[in-house]
C-alpha cells in the first residue's frame, strides 16, 4: 500500500495520558457534563444550517442507512457522509485542522485510540445525548462528555464455504500459519483501518508479533480497509480472511453468501467505535442533532439489526441466531495503549508486510 501515514505524535507533541472511557480502563465514573435532550429549538436551529458533516469509519451501506433515516426524521437537514479507513480519517482531521480548516461536524472512528488525541488537543466540544446518560454503562462514556461507544464489533477470522469445510477450517490464529494455506488469505492493513490498528495490537500482546512475521510468509492477499476481507472471501477470491469485520461477514451470511464466521480460541480482539462532535463544527445544531439520533434506540436497533454489529445500549436487543458477545472469548480493549504503540505497530508491521 502507497501512502504517507500522520504519525500521532506529529497531530499533536507530546503525550499525555488521557483517560479514554472503555472496557479496559475500570473505574470510569459516569460523565459530568448535564445530559442533552432533544428539544423543538435544537431541532429549529439544526434546520436552519439545513446539513451536517460526517466523517465515519462505518461501512459505507450502513452509514448511507443512518443518513437517510436521519434525514427522513429531520425533513430539511442532509447529511454529508465521508467514509474512510479510521486512520485515514484521523489523517485527514489532523491535515484539515492544521490548515485551520473545519469541515467536519460529527466524527466517527474503529481506532478508540484517536479520541484520546482529539480529547487532548481540544478539538471535541462536550455533548451528553440523553441516551447514553440513561441507557449506556457509565464505562462506555468519557467523563467529560465528549463522546461515547457508539459501536461495538469484532475484528474476526472467516472462510468461505464452497472452498472450506467446516472440519478443515481453522479454528485459531495459529491454524492460519498452516502450509495449506498459503496464498489462500486475504487479510487488511492496519495502516489505514482503525479495526485493524486496534486487532493487531491486541494479538501482538496477547500472540506476539513472531504470529505475523509467519502470517507474512504465507503469500498472503492484503487490501485495506477491514471491510475488504469479507468482500474478497464471499467472491471467492480468497477462501481465508485473516481479519476482518464481523459485521460485514454477519451480513453477507444473512444474505445467503457462502461465508463463515470464526471466533479464534485464542480469543477475539474487541473494538469500540466512540463518536464526538467537532468543537469548531460549521453545523454545531445540526451536529449536535445528528449526535443525539445516532446513539437513540432507533439507530442503534438500525446498526445491530441490518448492520450487523453490537450495542451497548441497554434497550437493543441482539438479533436472533446471532452469537452473544457474553458466549465469545474476547481479547481486551486498550485504546491507551493503541494510541501510545500506534506508529510502532504500522512501522513493525511492514517490516513484513511489504505492499
Amino acid at each position: 500500500m502507497a501512502g504517507v501515514f500522520l504519525t500521532r505524535r506529529g497531530f499533536a507533541q507530546g503525550f499525555a495520558a488521557t483517560a479514554l472511557a472503555a472496557p479496559s480502563l475500570p473505574g470510569a465514573a459516569a460523565a459530568t457534563v448535564a445530559p442533552a435532550s432533544v428539544t423543538p429549538q435544537l431541532i429549529e436551529a439544526a434546520k436552519k444550517e439545513g446539513k451536517a458533516a460526517w466523517y465515519t469509519a462505518v461501512d459505507l451501506p450502513v452509514a448511507e442507512r443512518i443518513a437517510k433515516a436521519f434525514e427522513a426524521k429531520y425533513p430539511g437537514i442532509a447529511v454529508r457522509v465521508e467514509r474512510s479507513g479510521g486512520e485515514r480519517i484521523f489523517q485527514r482531521i489532523g491535515q484539515e485542522y492544521a490548515s485551520n480548516i473545519h469541515a467536519v461536524d460529527v466524527v466517527n472512528s474503529s481506532d478508540a485510540a484517536h479520541f484520546i488525541v482529539w480529547k487532548r488537543d481540544g478539538i471535541l466540544a462536550p455533548y451528553l445525548p440523553q441516551d447514553v446518560a440513561s441507557h449506556y454503562p457509565a464505562a462506555q462514556q468519557d467523563p467529560d462528555g465528549l463522546f461515547a461507544s457508539w459501536r461495538v464489533w469484532l475484528c474476526v477470522i472467516g472462510y468461505n464455504t464452497k472452498l472450506v469445510s467446516a472440519g478443515e477450517a481453522p479454528k485459531s490464529f495459529a491454524d492460519l500459519l498452516d502450509a495449506k494455506w498459503s496464498g489462500k488469505i486475504v487479510k487488511a492493513h492496519p495502516g489505514y483501518s482503525g479495526t485493524i490498528m486496534t486487532a493487531t495490537y491486541q494479538i501482538s500482546r496477547d500472540i506476539g508479533w513472531s504470529f505475523f512475521e509467519k502470517l507474512s510468509q504465507q503469500k498472503v492477499m492484503q487490501v485495506q480497509s477491514s471491510a475488504d476481507p469479507p468482500k474478497k472471501l464471499a467472491l471467492g477470491e480468497r477462501a481465508i480472511m485473516a481479519d476482518g469485520n464481523e459485521y460485514n461477514l454477519i451480513q453477507l451470511k444473512e444474505k445467503g453468501e457462502p461465508v463463515e464466521i470464526v471466533y479464534p480460541s485464542e480469543g477475539t480482539p474487541l473494538i469500540i467505535g466512540p463518536s464526538g462532535v467537532l468543537k469548531d463544527a460549521p453545523n454545531p445544531n445540526a451536529a449536535r442533532l445528528l449526535q443525539s439520533f445516532m446513539f437513540s434506540v432507533e439507530c442503534q436497533q438500525l446498526l445491530v439489526d441490518w448492520g450487523g454489529l453490537r450495542s451497548f445500549h441497554a434497550q437493543v436487543r441482539d438479533k436472533d441466531g446471532r452469537k452473544p458477545l457474553k458466549d465469545i472469548k474476547l481479547m481486551r480493549d486498550d485504546p491507551a495503549a493503541v494510541e501510545k504503540e500506534a506508529d510502532r505497530i504500522k512501522a513493525r508491521y511492514t517490516q513484513y508486510f511489504k505492499v
